[in-house]
């Protein structure tokens, strides 16, 4: 028979469930956000900027753990990246409040 090619099927990588909530409160506090949770292979979730900086943030939920190839990009990256559990933890990191006062 001719030519027969595998076809591999892409699937969605899994975001956690405070991704998007994570996201909308940087956007509100005037960060860019990039979304790069669909690049696996260790990559971070999100690529923040924030008064000319750029941050690399892995997002997890409170039980979370990162994945080996996680672990190996953070060991192994020279620059700034951060594991985060809530919107807080990254307010902290920036210097910054939320918008509504709360400490999310």
């Amino acid at each position: 028979m001719g030519d027969v090619r595998k076809v591999t099927k892409m699937r969605a990588k899994k975001v956690d469930d405070n991704h998007k909530e994570i996201v909308k409160a940087l956007r509100q506090i005037g960060a860019s956000v990039f979304d790069t949770s669909s690049l696996g292979r260790g990559f971070p979730d999100i690529v923040v900027g924030w008064q000319g900086v750029n941050y690399l943030v892995e997002i997890k939920t409170t039980k979370g753990k990162p994945t080996e190839q996680q672990v190996n990009f953070f060991v192994n990256w020279r620059g700034q990246a951060v594991l985060v559990r809530a919107a807080s933890d990254i307010f902290n990191l920036l210097g910054v409040q939320p918008l509504d006062g709360s400490k999310k």
